[in-house]
């Protein structure tokens, strides 16, 4: 249920971002709404996963890592933002590095 939770939160996070760009400096008014919904609703979310046991430094590692992904992608399929090798290399990197923490709090938790 937690990393439901965090799945949520991530996509609120996700189309709060995309809605700021849409925003135009808060100079529109529903994407600007948009923004301060989604990411109420995506702290709240996050907060709910925490308190349901997932580990702060997993959870905002999972989160940081998803949503840099899916921002990147969603502005390079429907915003006209490019996305070189090189910045798909450092979402590789940042995704290598959630997946370390995942694997080091595993490893902690067992030992």
């Amino acid at each position: 249920m937690a990393y439901l939770l965090l799945a949520i939160a991530i996509l609120c996070e996700v189309v709060a971002t995309v809605s700021l760009k849409l925003s135009e400096g808060f100079t529109r008014l529903v994407p600007s709404i948009v923004v301060v919904v989604g990411y109420l609703a995506a702290f709240g979310l996050l907060s709910q996963a925490l308190a349901r046991g997932l580990g702060v430094s997993v959870a905002y590692g999972v989160w940081a890592a998803a949503g840099v992904a899916l921002v990147a992608i969603v502005g390079t399929l429907f915003l006209g933002e490019s996305l070189t090798w090189v910045q798909v290399g450092g979402i590789a990197l940042v995704i290598a590095g959630v997946l370390a923490l995942e694997l080091g709090a595993r490893s902690a938790g067992a030992a």
